[in-house]
């Protein structure tokens, strides 16, 4: 065989170890800054005794030698290791759907038909979309922009997203599952122009300009699950709502949603049913149940299911419910496969700064004497306020009855829970209800899973249940049952490239259509889906874009820089709802929001003449979408970008990542001489600036930011609880994680991904 005929993977042979090293220098050519010769002669020793390896095992070899040579130093070994690994998935597919093997796409029209046929994509994308629209898409596909994929990024999206036969064989590769992506998500758009959509929003995604999360990277374009990340449930005291607080969250972990769910109305235990005295055994068995549902129904049988549950701090059962996730103590009482939060008023962190008392009730018991829910109420201002009225005539009033015990004693579990476990999560209600956009129309009890949205909620109830005609008819109030649509920017990128306003322009557009072609199992969610039209716009690669940008992490110039980009970001995303709006129409719900009055920008402060210019234009056109900014954990999509995790610094510069029968060797994206300074462990940064980063971000996100909190396993308890009063007196929404050395490793949540 001639040297040069053996320059496609699909003519490699093990016996042709000439043709194997023509092929090595070919892939290895594009990157001259590395050293390959070393390489190559060691390809050569290996395949001299190896006269009979297939064409996998020759890619596993030269992928596994490249992997080897992954250093700090020559970081750029993993574009090698991609491509080898591109070339055979090219060749896998071409077998499979039976194309040209030295050609990297095939037909897509023929893969759709396949696909479709097979019952793995959805009909619709054959019957809005004619032969002749997807051959021109079919024009659009850039097989050079798998190159832009690391190794670790183009495997995590092979294995986990990219649509294969149900008997696991390759048919779609990367370019047009972003493709299918940008098809699905403007497939509702008027024709006259569509496909200039689907080419803005595969330009976005091919690019890596921005990722979609998880659940809509994986179901796009397919015959099963749903579109949206996660989802609140506020769950009612009562038998009949618990139970079908239940069946909804497991229809929604079925089809690949994360769960919050909100438990402070529930009574607690020792309270009364039905006039009986002390018989309510509390939220911990129902809790027990959630467990129960997160262990049994899985995520589209790929993971268990993940849910959160959240509860006030004022709660007869805050004590039991902050031990459920310990090691130790009584089994029964323990439900590790859930995650907990806390619901905190400003008036308990007082009293935790003031060492001062603080007083436990039972919810029901509140409701049954006082008339009121203490929960439905919050602090219109900063040390005044409807809550602290109402608490204090609960403390006073004297047939109530009331636990008292000291706040800090509280704040003692809530640490020891952190450090053991990593959560609960700190939901700062006051906070967060007084910026609420949307107080006209309700109230935030917790947050999701991930703990960056914060949307109204309420909870639904049965009015009748009747026979009739020989059928059952159940009438429900549907209560406001939170959906978060997320997907996010890639800082360094899309910052570098100077393309965020024509990129946000057609990723609201993208989040907003997510929204009309959702099919939720659960109805109340997607009423609440179309009444808020909510969506969450936010970003990764932080810490990436911060070293290419050459700024310290612990500076002010940080801090100065954060404010400047996502002013920048929340500016262009509230223009772009606000310019969907003029097309489309408002939110349901627009009239009375704070988007409505103009009282958003001003709590913002912002006053310039262009935020003032857009100010005037939301208020006479309208905007889209009623929530619109919220910064996810971004881990697996982040690695499949190649960038740095959401707002988190990196654990290390160079880490592995372990694989069944193999590790794979990662550094911090744009790994060079000049970055390398920039890239701190996060274990060794002063964790009090990321939270004034923080603070200054979270100034311009409507909703709130996944942002966790790094300390060493040694962390002294008054250290600890400095770090979450100064994340509180900063105006911080929401903790996520408390991440110590010493912690257990710790998931987060993949839908929000």
């Amino acid at each position: 065989m001639a040297l040069k005929e053996v320059l496609h993977f699909s003519n490699l042979e093990s016996s042709n170890v000439e043709g194997i090293i023509e092929y090595v220098t070919q892939q290895t050519s594009k990157f001259p800054h590395l050293h390959v010769d070393d390489y190559k002669e060691k390809i050569s020793q290996i395949f001299l005794h190896k006269t009979n390896s297939t064409k996998d095992q020759i890619a596993n070899t030269l992928i596994l030698a490249a992997l080897e040579r992954v250093t700090m130093l020559e970081p750029d070994w993993t574009y090698v290791a991609a491509a080898f690994y591109l070339d055979r998935l090219y060749f896998h597919a071409s077998q499979n759907r039976q194309y040209a093997t030295n050609g990297k796409y095939g037909s897509f029209h023929e893969l759709l038909q396949k696909l479709t046929d097979m019952g793995i994509y959805h009909s619709m994308l054959l019957n809005k979309y004619s032969k002749e629209e997807i051959q021109e898409l079919e024009g659009l596909i850039n097989p050079e922009n798998d190159g832009l994929f690391t190794y670790i990024g183009l495997i995590t999206l092979a294995e986990r997203y990219l649509a294969k036969s149900h008997q696991g064989e390759v048919f779609e590769l990367p370019q047009e599952r972003l493709l299918i992506i940008a098809m699905t998500l403007m497939v509702n758009e008027p024709k006259e122009n569509r496909l200039t959509l689907i080419k803005e929003a595969y330009w976005a995604l091919s690019n890596l300009y921005m990722t979609v999360a998880t659940p809509t990277l994986s179901n796009a374009g397919k015959s099963y699950g749903q579109l949206s990340s996660c989802f609140i449930d506020t769950v009612d005291d009562s038998l009949r709502g618990i139970y079908d607080s239940n069946t909804d969250i497991a229809n929604l972990s079925k089809n690949g949603g994360g769960i919050g769910v909100y438990l402070g109305k529930i009574r607690s235990r020792g309270s009364d049913i039905k006039g009986f005295k002390g018989v309510s055994s509390g939220t911990i068995p129902w809790m027990k149940q959630l467990n129960n549902t997160a262990v049994s129904v899985d995520q589209l049988g790929q993971r268990q299911g993940a849910i959160a549950v959240y509860l006030d701090v004022w709660h007869k059962d805050i004590f039991s419910f902050l031990e459920t996730r310990l090691n130790n103590g009584d089994e029964r009482l323990r439900t590790h496969d859930l995650f907990t939060g806390v619901c905190i008023p400003d008036l308990f962190m007082e009293s935790v700064e003031q060492r001062g008392d603080w007083y436990l009730f039972d919810p029901h018991e509140v409701r049954r004497v006082m008339g009121y829910s203490l929960e439905d109420f919050f602090d219109e201002e900063e040390g005044d306020g409807e809550f602290r009225r109402r608490y204090k005539e609960c403390v006073n009033h004297p047939t109530l009855s009331k636990q008292k015990v000291a706040a800090i004693d509280i704040f003692k579990s809530i640490m020891i829970s952190q450090l053991e476990t990593g959560t609960p999560y700190m939901f700062y209600r006051d906070t967060v209800n007084r910026a609420n956009s949307n107080k006209h129309c309700g109230i935030v009890y917790c947050s999701n899973l991930c703990t960056e949205i914060t949307q109204n909620q309420s909870i639904t109830t049965v009015i009748e249940e009747r026979t009739e005609d020989g059928k059952i008819i159940i009438e429900k109030t549907p209560g406001d049952f939170v959906v978060c649509n997320l997907s996010s920017i890639s800082l360094a990128k899309a910052v570098q490239d100077d393309v965020l306003e024509r990129l946000i322009s057609v990723q609201v557009r993208m989040l907003d259509n997510v929204i009309d072609l959702n099919e939720i199992p659960v109805l109340q969610a997607n009423l609440t889906n179309k009444k808020y039209r909510g969506i969450g716009l936010g970003t990764f690669g932080w810490h990436h874009l911060l070293a290419l940008k050459g700024i310290a992490w612990e500076t002010e110039e940080a801090i100065a820089y954060c404010d400047e980009v996502y002013e920048k970001i929340s500016f262009l995303t509230i223009k772009a709802s606000m310019e969907l709006a003029k097309e489309k129409g408002s939110y349901p719900v627009f009239k009375g929001s704070d988007w409505e009055t103009g009282d958003y920008f001003t709590r913002q402060g912002y006053q310039s003449e262009e935020w003032t210019v857009l100010k005037n234009d939301v208020q006479a056109q309208g905007i889209r979408n009623g929530y619109l900014l919220a910064v996810a954990p971004n881990s697996s999509t982040a690695i499949i970008a190649g960038s740095t995790s959401g707002i988190d610094p990196i654990f290390r510069k160079e880490y592995s990542e372990e694989k069944k029968d193999y590790k794979i060797p990662v550094t911090a994206p744009d790994l060079n001489p000049m970055t390398n300074w920039y890239y701190k462990s996060v274990y060794l940064i002063d964790q009090k600036w990321s939270i004034k980063q923080n603070a200054m971000r979270q100034r311009h996100i409507d909703q709130s930011i996944s942002f966790n909190l790094y300390v060493r396993n040694d962390i002294k308890a008054k250290e600890l609880l400095d770090l979450h009063m100064l994340a509180w007196e900063s105006g911080l929404k929401t903790t996520y994680y408390v991440r110590s050395t010493s912690s257990a490793v710790i998931e987060d949540c993949e839908s929000c991904q």
